[in-house]
């Protein structure tokens, strides 16, 4: 059986952007490195709303966001410098370290196409020798992303290490993340070696031991085993996990083993001492007032 059962919780942010929120989760904060997992969409969007919906500037430290779309376009700028736009299947792979900030915008033609945007977005903790790392930004095409197919199970490797394949994906810990497709009756197995291992319902509906789950359910597995999951229909998963860390501070957008870097990164901000993207310097999110 799983050790836990989550249940992604309904947020909005804002315009007709509705996400599941899956981690982190008040009876799991983590599983393996991943802190953080938002499932947006499927939503379509007018251009003119559409560009509301973007989401403007703002920062991060101790952590790399990776950012996997299933359909539509985002763009991508960041304090770097750096523009790019994410296509389906491709992976972007931004490391804040010490402190980055970006945006996510809604405005390539193909972010208003059906069938509209789909994104998983997964924040990755970084370990403390490289919380303070210099920031970097990594895309990697879908093209470079190894591939598997078997037994009415399609597989794309996003990062890390499983089934025997392995990513391109520059990583700072043992991980894995992978987004399988399954048939109508396929199984699969969760991939052995990891301490942390967790499968979230994308599309679809599947079992385990003759349990049902659904769309925004993500079922947590521990390193014992290989347990099998079952599509009841056609499906999509998001498998995830790797080796944990150990405990995180998680305040807003920033992740640190140490809390008084969080309150450092809050002033740091608030100052302006978190560069914005040269390319969208126009507006940013301010902080958040601290309401604990």
């Amino acid at each position: 059986m799983p050790e836990l059962i989550i249940d992604a919780r309904p947020a909005d942010l804002g315009h007709g952007l509705a996400v599941r929120r899956v981690l982190p989760f008040a009876r799991r904060r983590m599983v393996g490195p991943f802190v953080f997992l938002d499932h947006a969409g499927p939503v379509t969007f007018e251009p003119s709303i559409g560009r509301k919906a973007d989401v403007r500037p703002h920062p991060h430290i101790g952590l790399s966001t990776v950012s996997y779309l299933l359909s539509g376009a985002v763009t991508h700028r960041d304090s770097l410098g750096v523009e790019q736009v994410i296509r389906p299947g491709d992976v972007n792979w931004m490391t804040a370290g010490r402190g980055i900030s970006h945006s996510e915008r809604f405005e390539d033609p193909s972010a208003f196409a059906d069938p509209g945007i789909e994104l998983l977005q997964s924040w990755v903790a970084l370990p403390e020798a490289d919380e303070e790392a210099d920031p970097a930004f990594d895309h990697y095409p879908a093209r470079v992303l190894p591939e598997g197919r078997d037994a009415g199970v399609w597989m794309r490797l996003a990062a890390g290490e499983a089934y025997g394949l392995k990513s391109p994906v520059k990583t700072h810990s043992p991980l894995f993340c992978l987004h399988a497709t399954l048939d109508p009756g396929a199984r699969i197995a969760m991939p052995e070696g990891h301490a942390e291992r967790a499968a979230y319902v994308v599309a679809g509906r599947i079992e385990h031991e003759g349990v049902g789950y659904r769309v925004g359910q993500m079922l947590v597995f521990g390193a014992a085993g290989a347990p099998v999951l079952r599509a009841s229909e056609a499906s999509t998963l998001m498998l995830l996990g790797g080796e944990p860390l150990g405990e995180r501070h998680i305040w807003w957008n920033f992740v640190s083993s140490r809390r008084e870097r969080i309150e450092q990164a809050k002033a740091d901000w608030k100052a302006g001492r978190i560069a914005l993207p040269p390319n969208d310097a126009g507006e940013f999110i301010p902080l958040p007032v601290d309401r604990r």
